[in-house]
């Protein structure tokens, strides 16, 4: 088969590569790694296993979270001279959490030609499989490590309409799931996918609280890479609450977070914590 891609000088690129199984790399993909003058991977040993297997032989440079700012230049320089480079990253496309950035605001900065070679990327890949509503979502890649901040942006995006991603790791699948059930309740559906396009793949959803403990069945489960998908905020049509409830919800908050004033209302009139929080926000910004 002859090549089906031209490579370019002074051109730089972005190459997705698998993101687990291996036959997922793209013709296109092989043609560029193949001709460049140079590869920038995240990590060279991690990405040599992956030339070595695809037959190719080729400089590499190390491109990675901790030199970008400063090594970012320094490829510039050289696609400015000539050079054809490929960015790739461990596994997906480049920048999608993964570095690159840097270096790809440099080069349109410099009006370098940048080039992108499409293919896998677990968010997307996930997404599709997911049954959740795909016309509209928002990617939020990882969230902040610690717990405070982490409900606090969970909080933010009680009312976001569109479905949610976010990647999580093996350390903290389970931190991040106990926020967001407390944040979103027990009841909220969430859609869970680990090693994607490897021999154990999984996908499954359930409301937060039954997946926390299915992951916890085992620990085994805990292992591995997360895409986690939330449905959207939707209005429900809900009987309206008792004004009583309302009413004391109303007065809570005028002394209290209305985190913690719904729980209490909930606990005073048998009702859904986050049907009350929800309401709270209604409440303020109207």
């Amino acid at each position: 088969m002859t090549s089906s891609i031209i490579i370019e000088p002074s051109t730089l690129y972005i190459v997705a590569t698998p993101i687990g199984n291996l036959g997922d790399i793209t013709l296109r993909a092989i043609d560029t790694l193949k001709q460049v003058d140079l590869i920038a991977a995240e990590d060279t040993r991690h990405s040599g296993l992956l030339l070595q297997h695809l037959g190719i032989h080729a400089k590499m440079y190390p491109l990675h979270d901790h030199n970008e700012q400063q090594k970012a230049q320094q490829l510039v320089e050289k696609l400015k001279l000539g050079a054809s480079i490929a960015l790739v990253s461990d596994a997906g496309t480049p920048l999608i959490n993964d570095p690159g950035y840097h270096l790809v605001k440099a080069c349109r900065k410099e009006r370098i030609k940048v080039v992108p070679i499409p293919g896998a990327c677990a968010a997307i890949t996930a997404l599709c499989a997911s049954g959740l509503p795909t016309d509209r979502f928002c990617y939020e890649g990882f969230l902040p490590a610690k717990s405070k901040a982490r409900i606090d942006y969970l909080t933010k995006l009680l009312q976001e309409p569109r479905t949610v991603v976010f990647y999580e790791s093996t350390h903290r699948i389970i931190d991040s799931l106990n926020d967001m059930l407390d944040v979103f309740g027990e009841d909220k559906s969430i859609v869970l996918a680990k090693e994607l396009t490897k021999s154990w793949e999984t996908i499954i959803e359930l409301p937060i609280s039954q997946l926390i403990i299915w992951l916890k069945e085992d620990p085994n489960r805990q292992k591995g890479e997360f895409v986690l998908i939330l449905e959207g905020y939707h209005k429900t049509n809900d009987e309206e609450l008792d004004p009583a409830a309302i009413k004391l919800l109303n007065r809570l908050q005028q002394e209290l977070p209305l985190k913690k004033a719904a729980a209490i209302v909930a606990e005073v009139y048998g009702l859904k914590k986050n049907q009350l929080y929800q309401l709270g926000l209604d409440t303020k910004s109207t």
